[in-house]
């Protein structure tokens, strides 16, 4: 764990060669974050686990403004990537199914296909927004539990709290997400 936060923080200083050796320590943990990811996604999503850790790398690698602080912060940022990467994969499915890619199709040959995955991770995805707005610690504990498939305790030490505050801070914001989500 220390050599990984030493090779962020040369990353950070400007070390390039420092991300190459950086990759194969972290890939591992950058596909269990993926897998939990993918879990909740509905059967035949067309992203796969080794295309998200794959896109969430790139922006990774691009995201040279980041201050890496130390590896929880590297996984933090990984997951809120991956919550991105579905998010805009949701909104292009959204998209396509309002017509962004029209192609004609008898109609003996469609299949109803309710797909109301993509609505839910978009709706998900705003009310986090919405959390962030006045509580944010809540919506950081939210992501890195949902998103990143952090435990409690893994949660507690990336944002430097107590388990105990983790713990009030997840089942409130469970609770203002269902509430949110109900509403909607």
């Amino acid at each position: 764990m220390e050599e990984i936060t030493q090779l962020l923080l040369k990353w950070r200083a400007g070390d390039t060669t420092a991300l190459e050796r950086l990759i194969p320590l972290v890939y591992n943990e950058l596909r269990r974050l993926a897998r939990q990811c993918m879990r909740r996604e509905r059967a035949g999503h067309t992203l796969q686990t080794t295309a998200l850790v794959n896109e969430a790398y790139l922006r990774l690698a691009n995201s040279s403004r980041v201050q890496w602080q130390d590896r929880a912060h590297f996984f933090a940022i990984a997951a809120q990537l991956m919550r991105r990467v579905l998010v805009d994969e949701a909104r292009k499915r959204l998209n396509q199914k309002r017509g962004g890619e029209f192609t004609r199709v008898e109609i003996d040959a469609v299949q109803i296909n309710s797909q109301p995955r993509a609505f839910e991770l978009l709706a998900l995805d705003e009310a986090l927004d919405h959390l962030s707005e006045f509580a944010p610690r809540k919506c950081k504990v939210v992501e890195l539990r949902f998103f990143g498939g952090l435990s409690i305790e893994e949660t507690a030490l990336v944002l430097g709290v107590s388990v105990d505050i983790v713990k009030r801070e997840w089942r409130t914001a469970k609770l203002w997400l269902l509430q949110e989500l109900a509403a909607t």
